[in-house]
């Protein structure tokens, strides 16, 4: 049976020789640790629809594993799961790939919360695929358009500078630089955690952020990867508010609206925090400038105010309200 035609088009086949139905996630990746932080996350971008949820995993505390090729899922929870039972990356992938009757079609990279790091290509992915290895962390990847794309990813890595999504973001260039998928690209993901675990997994991510279906799923990724900083800070200012530090809160508020300009929620949730922690006067031109883009945020502030998030003073909503830009005939006036 000849797959290769079946690559674009199919999601999942039935192999011959008793490899069992597998979803067809041909692709390129990296997984890393960062050695300041801590932190552990897969980036990967592929010919495949939604790769997200296939294969990317990772756990705060634990590791982070990427699963491809022809792809058994299971690695990435299992493997997990070894690892956060004290396996190092190395003996939870040598484990996995033991149990695993169809290990020569899979490629799985691991790296554990001490950052020590495993990868497997089996000898039956599809050409050109390979791995390499380096400190704390692991570029692989299968399908390539030419062997030179998870040496360039390596190269990439180890120059970049920046916090690890950065890091990893400029790997996944790299790649497509090279040559990337002989199929082209399609979809892209990312997925950080923190080096420890809160015992609450929705907090301990630092990213997780998926392209579906792009033609440029890495520039899509990158903006992404914008606007999560850009909400990172906003909610940053919040807590400096609540801590009763509203320098600090407006720095991060002002540096927020500096990455994503396009967005006036940003802008307009700014406002209102800084209105109702006595900073008034900055939060009432950060309103006359969310008002004169987007019309609509004007009538959210009695809302707000019924609600308890706003002060419900007649006179505090007429003043923020004010700040809308004026009709001809109210200028005229």
């Amino acid at each position: 049976m000849d797959l290769f035609p079946l690559l674009p088009v199919l999601c999942v086949v039935a192999l011959p020789g008793g490899i069992s139905p597998a979803p067809l996630a041909h692709t390129y990746s990296i997984v890393a640790r960062d050695p300041a932080t801590g932190e552990m996350g897969v980036a990967v971008q592929s010919h495949y629809f939604s790769v997200g949820p296939v294969v990317p995993w990772a756990e705060a505390g634990v590791g982070a594993v990427a699963t491809q090729s022809l792809v058994l899922v299971d690695y990435g929870p299992k493997g997990l799961d070894l690892m956060r039972q004290g396996l190092t990356a190395q003996q939870a992938l040598d484990s996995l790939v033991q149990a695993d009757t169809s290990s020569a079609v899979r490629q799985v990279a691991m790296v554990d919360a001490k950052g020590n790091v495993a990868a497997h290509t089996g000898k039956k992915c599809i050409p050109d695929a390979g791995h390499k290895t380096g400190t704390q962390y692991s570029c692989q990847a299968n399908l390539m358009e030419n062997a030179t794309v998870w040496p360039a990813m390596s190269a990439a890595f180890e120059k970049a500078q920046g916090d690890l999504a950065e890091r990893m973001m400029q790997a996944l260039e790299a790649a497509q630089r090279a040559g990337g998928d002989i199929r082209g690209k399609q979809s892209a993901a990312i997925v950080i955690v923190k080096a420890q675990s809160t015992g609450k997994p929705w907090a301990d991510r630092v990213m997780d952020l998926r392209v579906e279906d792009n033609e440029e799923p890495l520039k899509e990724l990158r903006r992404l990867i914008r606007l999560r900083r850009a909400y990172a800070l906003e909610d940053e200012g919040d807590n400096m508010i609540a801590a009763k530090k509203p320098d600090e809160a407006l720095k991060a508020y002002e540096e927020a609206a500096k990455l994503a300009p396009d967005v006036i929620e940003l802008q307009f949730w700014a406002a209102v925090s800084m209105y109702t922690n006595g900073r008034e006067a900055e939060a009432l031109k950060l309103f006359r400038e969310a008002f004169s883009r987007e019309k609509q945020w004007v009538d959210l502030i009695p809302r707000l105010a019924k609600v308890g998030l706003f002060p419900d003073d007649p006179k505090k909503i007429e003043e923020v309200q004010r700040q809308r830009p004026r009709s001809r005939l109210e200028r005229g006036r």
